[in-house]
């Protein structure tokens, strides 16, 4: 049996260090203006004047900070996307994106988004802090709170509790299913972002995801190789993708330690785009609003009732191909499947994920029996059906890979791979480049260590 070597995830240790730095800057400024920003706030909200700075929220991409008001109104807050931990080229367009999505979503679902009061540019923020959200703020506790199995410290992989209460489970499984079948009735005729023109909702721009945004910040990789418009076919857009994740293999400097981990993730990288059209299913649509980071995190619970008080976090969310909603979801452990992949045990993710998949599924299942909201009929087959069929045909894995560069490798090698080294399996070009990018990896690397010798002892002196 062939011995695959440890991929595990890698960030470039220099773009993330930066990337901290310019953030933690920008959050002294920000807290320095609490009272401008209140201010701002206030005359953005309407109604009363701020009169009490509450204290801030922080996430893995956005700062917010909360206000209360006179007028005895609910609290809001601003969110900013934190610069270094969002690509500054990138910001406009993501909080331009997700407002769109925002009221698209209220418009069409019954999914509970808080209320936006405002919202602008980075040219319109003040001390050009960046473009903003203000928006309700929605009481509630994390659901992923109420869901993850206690932790010992926060360096530790967040996982669902294995002893949690099944009849928990289900009535939070039952909600986020309901919205999962309602997002999975909509669709586009283009893969992109959604905007509107006049009343008339369509997809103009291009899709802007969490993997180029992952990409920018933490690889090195440069803003001109994204993509710069819609498109028309679910193909066109998984080989964008393709063309993505190779830009990434050569562009990462520190992305393999040695010839064998880079002949590994040449291999993954080529064997992707081959596998493009076993995979691809609806090519011509329909495409259907997808987020990638819809999930526990990002969702806020009645601590009693677990009623779901408001879904976050809409940033990145695009029409797609029909496929990512049809796959079962990659979060029912809380974490994905990479953090069991680090640990080189694909088979220990599978044991934990098939049950709740199916407990998931059998929630999905009594939702479809139920009326939809607006009377439409469900398509055939159904949502339910089509989540296993993408977890039995392995859809699911490839699926997942699409939308992470940096866990494709270990994805291919342990789940899409299909026997034998892979080299036979590329075609005469792609094997006549392996020999001259290991060789490039090589001097990569070197630079790369040089570069990090040198700007870490300078700063720990």
């Amino acid at each position: 049996m062939q011995k695959i070597p440890s991929l595990k995830t890698c960030f470039d240790e220099i773009e993330e260090t930066n990337g901290d730095d310019e953030c933690r800057a920008w959050l002294d400024r920000v807290l320095d203006a609490k009272v401008e920003l209140a201010t701002f706030v206030a005359a953005r909200r309407g109604g009363g004047r701020a009169t009490e700075y509450v204290g801030f929220l922080k996430g893995s991409f956005n700062f917010s900070l909360r206000f209360k008001f006179s007028d005895g109104g609910p609290d809001a807050i601003i969110r900013f996307p934190k610069p270094g931990h969002t690509a500054t080229a990138l910001r406009d367009e993501k909080v331009a994106n997700e407002v769109q999505v925002m009221e698209y979503l209220n418009q069409n679902t019954t999914i509970p988004i808080p209320r936006v009061h405002s919202w602008g540019l980075t040219s319109e923020s003040p001390q050009q802090f960046g473009p903003f959200i203000i928006m309700d703020y929605v009481e509630g506790t994390l659901l992923s709170t109420v869901l993850k199995q206690p932790m010992k410290s926060d360096q530790e992989d967040m996982i669902l509790d294995p002893s949690i209460d099944n009849a928990i489970l289900n009535k939070v499984y039952h909600q986020l299913a309901d919205y999962l079948l309602q997002l999975s009735q909509l669709s586009f005729t283009r893969i992109g972002a959604i905007s509107k023109d006049g009343d008339t909702w369509s997809i103009t721009k291009r899709p802007l995801t969490y993997n180029m945004n992952e990409l920018a910040t933490v690889a090195g990789y440069s803003d001109d190789l994204f993509p710069t418009s819609t498109f028309d076919r679910a193909s066109d857009y998984l080989n964008s993708v393709a063309h993505e994740h190779l830009a990434h293999l050569w562009t990462q400097r520190n992305l393999a330690d040695d010839p064998e981990i880079a002949q590994a993730r040449f291999i993954a990288r080529h064997r992707f785009v081959q596998l493009i059209p076993k995979y691809c299913i609806d090519d011509a649509g329909p495409f259907i609003p997808f987020c990638d980071d819809l999930r526990p995190s990002n969702m806020l619970v009645h601590p009693q009732t677990l009623q779901i008080t408001a879904v976050l976090d809409f940033e990145f969310t695009n029409a797609m191909p029909a496929q990512f909603t049809y796959d079962p979801p990659w979060w029912l452990l809380l974490s994905g499947p990479e953090v069991w992949l680090d640990r080189g045990s694909i088979e220990e993710f599978r044991n934990c994920y098939e049950p709740r998949m199916e407990q998931f599924l059998r929630a999905l299942e009594l939702v479809e029996g139920m009326s939809v909201p607006g009377g439409e009929q469900l398509t055939k087959p159904r949502l339910s059906t089509r989540m296993r069929d993408s977890w039995r045909s392995g859809r699911f894995w490839f699926d997942y890979a699409a939308r992470k560069s940096f866990e494709l490798d270990a994805i291919y090698w342990a789940a899409l791979h299909d026997g034998g080294t892979g080299i036979e399996l590329l075609d005469d070009e792609a094997r006549a480049e392996l020999e001259p990018f290991i060789e490039k990896k090589k001097e990569q690397l070197m630079a790369y260590k040089e570069e990090c010798t040198a700007r870490f002892s300078q700063a720990s002196r």
